[in-house]
C-alpha cells in the first residue's frame, strides 16, 4: 500500500540540505533512479522528481508542470527547471554532508548535483526576521488533505506537489525600518505573533490568506532559513496534494490579479522557482511505477 514521503508531514528538522541534479544524458537515467529509490527512506531523504526527468524517461505524471511564468506579473519571478531535488533531513549537520557525498556518489553516473543549500531551524520556526514562519498551516489531518494526493490512481495515490524557490533577504533593509513599518510587511506582530485585524492591504499574511481564495487554497509549508558567507534568506518549500493552491498565492503575491505586490518583495527576492512530483513510498522505498520503473 502506498504512503506518503514521511518527512511531508514530520516538523521541520533541525538541520537540512537541498540538492539538486541535472541529467546526464550519457548516463543510464533508469539505473539511476532506480538506485535512488532504494536509498530513499522518505525521512532523512525527501525526493522530488522534476519534469526534466519525466521527459527523458517518455513517460508522464498527471499534475506535473514547469513552474509558471506568470502574466501581468509586477514582480520579477523566475522559473528555474530542474531535473531532480532532495531534502536531505537531520539533526547532525557532519551525518548530512556525509549523506549528501552518498546521493550524489549513487547518482553522478546520470545525475550530477548542481547545487547544495544548507539550512537550519531557527529558534521555534521563525524567519531570520524574526518572524514565526508557517503559522497557518494545516494540522493532523488537515495536513493530510492539503499536502498529500488521495486518488485511485495506485501509482500516484499517496504521493505529493512541491513548490521550492530560494529567497535572498536584504535584512540591513529590513532591520533599519522601525518595528511597526517591520509588523505592517508581514501583517502581523513580531513580539506575539498576532495577526492584525486591519493590515495593509499589502500584508503578506493578507495577500496570502489561505482561507480567502475561491476555493481555498491550503499548502503545507515546511520552509527553512538558509545562509551562507555573503548571503541569507529563506528556502521556501510548500507540498500540496496539487499546484493548484500555490499557484493561486503567487499571483496574487505578484500583483497580477489587482496590482497589489505582496510587501515581501520590498526586501526579499526570489532567485529560484521549481516544480517537482513527490512520489509515494512502497514496502520502504520510493514507488516509481509511475514512471514505469
Amino acid at each position: 500500500m502506498n504512503y506518503a514521503q514521511p518527512g511531508i508531514l514530520d516538523d521541520v528538522p533541525a538541520q537540512a540540505r537541498y540538492l539538486t541534479f541535472s541529467i546526464n544524458p550519457e548516463g543510464d537515467l533508469r539505473q539511476a533512479l532506480k538506485k535512488l529509490a532504494a536509498l530513499t527512506d522518505g525521512t532523512r531523504v525527501v525526493v522530488g522528481i522534476g519534469t526534466q526527468i519525466v521527459d527523458a524517461l517518455g513517460v508522464t505524471v498527471p499534475g506535473l508542470t514547469k513552474f509558471p511564468r506568470i502574466k501581468e506579473a509586477q514582480v520579477d519571478i523566475p522559473t528555474t527547471n530542474v531535473a531532480l531535488w532532495c531534502w536531505l533531513r537531520g539533526d547532525d549537520r557532519g551525518e548530512l554532508v556525509l549523506l549528501s557525498r552518498d546521493v550524489t556518489e549513487q547518482l553522478k553516473s546520470a545525475l550530477s548535483c548542481d547545487s547544495i543549500i544548507d539550512s537550519f531551524q531557527y529558534d521555534i520556526g521563525r524567519d531570520l526576521t524574526g518572524y514565526e514562519d508557517g503559522t497557518e498551516n494545516p494540522q493532523d489531518s488537515e495536513a493530510l488533505d492539503a499536502g498529500i494526493l488521495s486518488c485511485e490512481d495506485a501509482f500516484m495515490n499517496g504521493s505529493s506537489f512541491v513548490a521550492v524557490q530560494q529567497w535572498v533577504h536584504n535584512l540591513d533593509d529590513f532591520f533599519s525600518l522601525p518595528q511597526n513599518e517591520q509588523d505592517d510587511i508581514i501583517g502581523r506582530r513580531k513580539i506575539d505573533n498576532e495577526e492584525f485585524e486591519e493590515a495593509p492591504d499589502t500584508a503578506h499574511v493578507k495577500r496570502t490568506a489561505q482561507e480567502n481564495f475561491e476555493p481555498e487554497a491550503f499548502i503545507l509549508r515546511r520552509s527553512m532559513p538558509w545562509a551562507d558567507s555573503s548571503h541569507e534568506g529563506l528556502n521556501f518549500v510548500a507540498f500540496g496534494k496539487s499546484f493548484d493552491a500555490f499557484d493561486m498565492q503567487l499571483k496574487r503575491m505578484s500583483g497580477a490579479e489587482d496590482g497589489v505586490v505582496d510587501a515581501l518583495f520590498s526586501f526579499t527576492t526570489p532567485v529560484t522557482g521549481s516544480y517537482f512530483w513527490c512520489p509515494p513510498m512502497l514496502n520502504g522505498s520510493l514507488n516509481l511505477k509511475q514512471l514505469e520503473l
